[in-house]
């Protein structure tokens, strides 16, 4: 499957090449032509939204997002975990538990590069408050020096499965997990997650 945001993104580039190639008989114009049916390509490809499968177990906390730990411990009185996405990763947001959603909250700010320690704090993000039984979780979409949009695909009052889709971010990016403090996180700085499959945390 692919995302609906990324079909504009595919389909415009695709068929300009594909009338380059169709129209222009000369070698460099032919050469754009392909660089364009590339471009579509390599966005199908980023835009791709592959099927994931929740790991068993009540207490679970699942990764939000694909990509690797920048950094995972306590900060102010939460456990927090900092992922960050590459192009090449899956850019489609997941819930980590089961809950309802509380509250989605859009904050303007910069497009710092996500692997700038103070890119979580100034960029551009969502963030996403889960109620849970078991206490609060929070999901931080934040934005790129490439990433210049944040999806939120989740409302507040939507009742979410663990492991259920909630946003989307346009290209390189990077995503936060905080959890209550009595959380246990089970991942550490250079681990790749998964979103949904991996587990990050225990309850």
């Amino acid at each position: 499957m692919i995302a609906k945001e990324g079909f504009p993104f595919i389909v415009i580039p695709v068929v300009i090449g594909i009338l380059f190639l169709v129209l222009s008989r000369n070698a460099y114009i032919g050469s754009c032509g392909w660089l364009f049916v590339l471009i579509g390509l390599f966005c199908a490809y980023f835009f791709r939204d592959p099927a994931r499968i929740m790991p068993a177990g009540d207490n679970l906390i699942v990764s939000a997002c694909d990509g690797v730990v920048m950094e995972a411990g306590e900060v102010s009185g939460e456990q927090v975990i900092r992922v960050f996405l590459s192009v090449f990763n899956v850019h489609i947001q997941r819930s980590p538990v089961a809950g309802t959603v509380e509250s989605v909250e859009y904050r303007q700010g910069k497009f710092l590069p996500a692997m700038k320690p103070e890119a979580h704090i100034v960029n551009e993000q969502n963030v996403f408050t889960i109620q849970t039984p078991k206490g609060k979780i929070i999901v931080k979409q934040i934005a790129g020096i490439l990433a210049r949009r944040v999806v939120a695909w989740s409302k507040p009052g939507d009742t979410l499965e663990a492991g259920g889709k909630i946003g989307l971010i346009k290209f390189g990016s990077q995503v936060d997990i905080h959890m209550p403090i009595t959380a246990k996180i089970k991942v550490k700085p250079g681990d790749k997650v998964t979103a949904g499959e991996t587990v990050v945390g225990e309850f």
